[in-house]
């Protein structure tokens, strides 16, 4: 019951099946209601006493036709309550007609009109007051009871009015909330896709520089022995295996995750001492000082530090190979974590030089900044220093 009476307080969007339905059901209350009243006001009004303004068939006829005109009170409210108040003199079976139709205006019209009909309703009252030979009433009572009724009707008609502006309103709010909301989980998509891109350059930058090092390696040392040729062969078939793997993993996360399957972990301060000697086992010359507390910092910072040093592995064997390249992180939980990669700009003669599109230091500029941090990075003294400082909450 009350889902139908909210049906027919506030109605559907215009154009739909149940806003067609919802219209007819209530033009047929409408003009049930208004044939009802009239038929009782019949009799109260005297309409059927020898001193009528109208013989009561008539009476009843009018009013009748009225009733059945307000299916076009919806198309034409006002017009319509204008039509039918002149009736309102004559007819006291047109009152309900006319009681229905100040309430559709109501519920679609500014308080002003409404209150301006509903005196001309009251005019026609006394108007028909006039127009009988022995009323049964004082003219007082016949006021009373045009005032009462068409107050009723405006009253109820402009907080349906009301109501419905502020369903309306609420109703809106509710599409802009979930509008922004499948904005926000859109925005979320794009910064992990991004995110992933970064972590994709980040990785396979560093596992194809390896396959790409051994592979210059083997090019250029034509007289190498054998061991040293299936040694540098397993080196680039197990990069390049690693490489696919994390590739996988990460179209995989590209494709929405369709399968459900959790993201694997992504490698954090702990790993670092593993990236480290992975970097020796190609030849690389590195020095790492690592004087962070045992407890570390959080997984998201261990995870930007990983990055950060795993890039400045990178571009030094990239751009200086076979250069010794020094790695220190410092810092204590309250301060900052410092991170500071150095190596010579030139490596040893007759190493390959790696080639590079220079958007790992970009990409790491935006990680930092965004962990609250800063990255410096540049040549000082035929030196290549990456410095970073990442804020290190208690």
């Amino acid at each position: 019951m009350s889902a139908l009476l909210f049906a027919l307080l506030v109605p559907g969007p215009a154009g739909s099946s149940r806003s067609a339905w919802r219209d007819r059901l209530a033009d047929g209350i409408a003009i049930a209601l208004a044939c009802g009243y009239g038929a009782l006001m019949v009799p109260l009004g005297d309409a059927t006493a020898p001193g009528a303004a109208l013989p009561w068939p008539v009476d009843v006829g009018i009013g009748t036709l009225c009733a059945f005109a307000l299916v076009v009170r919806r198309r034409w409210p006002l017009g319509l309550a204008v039509v039918l108040l002149p009736f309102g003199a004559v007819s006291v079976m047109a009152t309900g007609a006319i009681t229905v139709a100040l309430f559709t205006v109501a519920i679609r019209c500014r308080a002003r009109v409404v209150m301006l009909l509903c005196a001309v309703n009251v005019l026609t009252g006394v108007g028909y007051f006039l127009m009988q030979d022995d009323p049964p009433y004082p003219l007082w009572v016949d006021v009373v009871m045009r005032v009462v009724i068409s107050a009723a009707a405006a009253g109820w008609g402009l907080f349906v009015q009301a109501y419905r502006g502020l369903t309306r309103s609420l109703r809106d709010h509710a599409n802009r909330v979930e509008a922004e909301q499948h904005l926000r989980v859109e925005q979320a998509r794009l910064t992990e896709r991004a995110r992933i891109a970064r972590e994709m350059h980040d990785v396979l930058a560093h596992r194809m520089s390896l396959v790409s090092l051994h592979a210059g390696a083997l090019e250029v040392r034509t007289d190498a022995r054998p061991e040293e040729v299936a040694l540098a062969a397993g080196a680039i078939r197990a990069s390049a295996h690693e490489a696919l793997q994390e590739l996988r993993g990460v179209v995989g996360v590209l494709r929405d995750n369709a399968a459900g399957r959790p993201e694997p972990p992504q490698p954090g301060l702990g790993d670092l001492p593993e990236l480290i000697e992975s970097a020796r086992v190609t030849g690389m010359l590195v020095d790492f000082t690592c004087r962070v507390p045992p407890a570390g910092p959080s997984a998201v910072l261990g995870r930007t530090a990983y990055r950060i040093v795993q890039e400045g592995l990178t571009n030094a064997r990239k751009h200086a190979p076979g250069a010794p390249v020094e790695v220190l992180l410092a810092g204590t939980a309250g301060e900052q974590l410092r991170i500071g990669i150095t190596n010579p700009c030139t490596g040893a003669a007759g190493q390959p030089v790696i080639p590079g599109a220079g958007m790992g230091l970009v990409g790491l500029g935006e990680r930092v900044e965004l962990a609250g941090g800063r990255v410096e990075y540049g040549v000082d003294q035929d030196i290549f220093r990456l410095r970073a400082w990442l804020p290190w909450p208690t």
